[in-house]
């Protein structure tokens, strides 16, 4: 039986670990020997998505600090796998003793008990939002990886609620200098008004975030059912929170004509280059060259305070306030894990795209 817990297949992650266990976890398997890499590179990323940071996050106290237990050696990897732990410190566990008889709204309680017949009731078990730190420290080696060969991976949040990014005011610098990761410093300010708004009424708040690969090459991918589009797609949706995936254009695609999504060919500089990118960079499941673009829906925090209908174990319908610590919104510590999950599946590809032309391998062992 196969457990879900691992993604990828030369450049291969498993997750471990729980939000109320001793800690968390990943195994990473195929990082190329030779890379330098230290807990400093993966703490950077961690640091990210960390709570605490901010009156938009948890006030989970977590330092969330990487271990590197294996695959390094004298500064660089080994080609063996590579366990990276991080220790939970900070749990509460008696804040989640009176959700065990109920099922949340909007929480994997109720599939849990219906898959299992039984459940992890504190902060939600595997399905907790605190999984998605092994996902950020494989992301931050593979992002290292694609960074030596002039590939970057950057996301952001585009919107809160009814707040939408102005292209027009777009600030790569604002995203690491505002609590919202958003590119855009007015939008930001704006959104955290309407943020500001919903915590006083015990809501939360749902958004989007964008995420723009560029310094691929053409032709990562495979044409029919392991399309770049399908991998990411997959790799994404995996994130608990997220709802929704599109790439390029997206659902606005359907709207348009064939002249005015198709996106022209010219030459640039010698190469064969595109005049727009409505496709988002990928054409019949391989990348294109252009910078690849795609986006991803994410929920509102499921855990709000105010007073929510239920059903608790033995069927009995009943009205629950949620206590704890929980986010107002996912959205701004979920970038960085969309980024992570996106730099994972590419370098993946990569990988495989190794092998797909006869000539290349012959190169390759002549050497």
């Amino acid at each position: 039986m196969a457990a879900g817990s691992t993604y990828g297949t030369l450049f291969k992650l498993t997750t471990w670990g729980k939000s109320h266990g001793k800690g968390v976890g990943v195994v990473i398997d195929g990082c190329p020997a030779g890379l330098p890499l230290d807990e400093s590179d993966i703490q950077k990323y961690l640091d990210r998505r960390k709570p605490g940071q901010s009156r938009f996050t948890t006030q989970r106290n977590e330092a969330d600090a990487a271990e590197i237990l294996s695959g390094v050696f004298e500064g660089r990897t080994t080609g063996t796998p590579i366990s990276v732990l991080v220790r939970n410190r900070d749990q509460r566990s008696k804040d989640y003793s009176e959700i065990a008889s109920y099922y949340r709204p909007g929480h994997a309680d109720f599939c849990f008990d219906a898959k299992y017949g039984f459940r992890d009731y504190r902060g939600g078990g595997r399905s907790s939002g605190r999984e998605t730190i092994a996902r950020v420290a494989a992301g931050a080696v593979a992002a290292k990886v694609l960074a030596s060969m002039g590939i970057t991976v950057t996301a952001y949040t585009l919107s809160i609620g009814p707040v939408t990014a102005d292209r027009a005011r777009f600030d790569q610098k604002q995203i690491a200098e505002n609590d919202l990761c958003m590119p855009d410093a007015a939008a930001a300010a704006a959104a955290a008004d309407y943020l500001s708004d919903c915590m006083k009424r015990r809501d939360s708040a749902g958004g989007i975030c964008e995420c723009v690969v560029t310094g691929l090459p053409a032709g990562l991918g495979e044409p029919v059912f392991e399309k770049i589009d399908a991998a990411l797609a997959k790799a994404i949706l995996s994130i608990g929170a997220v709802k929704g995936f599109e790439i390029g254009d997206g659902f606005g695609a359907a709207a348009a004509t064939g002249q005015s999504n198709n996106d022209s060919f010219c030459m640039k500089d010698g190469a064969v280059k595109k005049r727009t990118n409505h496709s988002g960079g990928t054409l019949g499941g391989l990348t294109d060259g252009a910078p690849l673009v795609f986006r991803a829906a994410i929920k509102p925090t499921p855990s709000v305070a105010a007073k929510q209908n239920t059903v608790n174990r033995n069927g009995g319908e009943i009205s629950i306030e949620i206590k704890g610590r929980h986010d107002p919104i996912i959205v701004p510590r979920a970038v960085v894990v969309v980024e992570s999950m996106a730099a994972v599946t590419l370098l993946d590809a990569l990988l495989m795209n190794m092998t797909a032309r006869l000539d290349r391998i012959v190169d390759f062992y002549r050497r």
